[in-house]
């Protein structure tokens, strides 16, 4: 792992010492209005198989607003940006290869209890940007260059709250993500060979999510996984009688995060 991911950790585990003493609230079950704003460390990992892979430690930021309307209705708005320096493995091979995530989300549901354990349904709407930076010369001469990824996708998903006594809740969500749309925008025009920049659709895929969460008080310590394969994109030319396409990929993405809720 990177310096900057121990350092990260260290300090979510610095943090947890402080959750012991934090006044308690009751261990509340329902969605609540309000704002979380967290921190968080993962692994990633890109690939294309027998093409290419790109892999790497992440840290990022998080917020979410919630509101609570009557009957248990609840909307959220969610947003996250992410940072890696990435390996890349496939024409020869480059390091520290910046790559920056955005995403942001809408969903609305409601709170259910049952057998004690509160129940929260929801369905949503999303977007994740990817911008990927591989301007330069890889170890066997191959010339790089940058490329933009855009996915629309529709959340579907739950979550439950379970309390477990001394003010803790445990909170596992569960999330399958279907596809909607997908564009990969290639700066072919990076490499300086005469080819133009290029706009690859996709049309098929599907992500899951899933993450387990323990709160106390205003805090929370989760675990989380992101999981993406998106198939092959359609076909466009590129300049001198060569098409390309976006091969189908896999993304897979795991770590841990800390939030604080206002």
């Amino acid at each position: 792992m990177s310096s900057r991911l121990l350092a990260l950790l260290a300090a979510l585990a610095s943090a947890g010492a402080t959750w012991a003493q934090a006044p308690q609230d009751g261990g509340a079950l329902e969605t609540r209005t309000g704002l979380q704003v967290g921190v968080q460390a993962s692994r990633y990992k890109y690939e294309e198989p027998n093409f290419a892979l790109l892999e790497g430690d992440r840290i990022g930021a998080t917020a979410t607003y919630t509101f609570v309307g009557p009957d248990r209705w609840y909307s959220r708005f969610e947003g996250r940006y992410s940072y890696g320096r990435l390996d890349y493995t496939g024409s020869g091979t480059m390091s520290n290869v910046p790559d920056q995530l955005v995403e942001m989300r809408a969903a609305a549901g409601r709170d259910y209890r049952r057998w004690g354990v509160v129940w929260s349904p929801y369905l949503g709407v999303g977007v994740r940007l990817l911008h990927n930076d591989l301007r330069g010369i890889t170890s066997t001469g191959a010339i790089g260059y940058r490329r933009q990824s855009r996915y629309f996708y529709f959340p579907l998903g739950f979550g439950l709250r379970y309390p477990l006594g001394g003010g803790w809740v445990f909170a596992p969500q569960l999330e399958y993500d279907a596809f909607a749309n997908g564009n990969q925008r290639s700066y072919l025009s990076d490499t300086g060979l005469g080819f133009p920049d290029v706009n690859n659709n996709q049309a098929r895929g599907y992500g899951n999510r899933g993450r387990l969460a323990f709160e106390r008080g205003s805090w929370s310590i989760a675990a989380w996984f992101e999981h993406w394969k998106i198939r092959d994109s359609d076909i466009q030319p590129i300049g001198f009688g060569l098409v390309g396409l976006e091969p189908a990929n896999t993304t897979r993405e795991s770590g841990v995060e800390v939030r604080y809720r206002f």
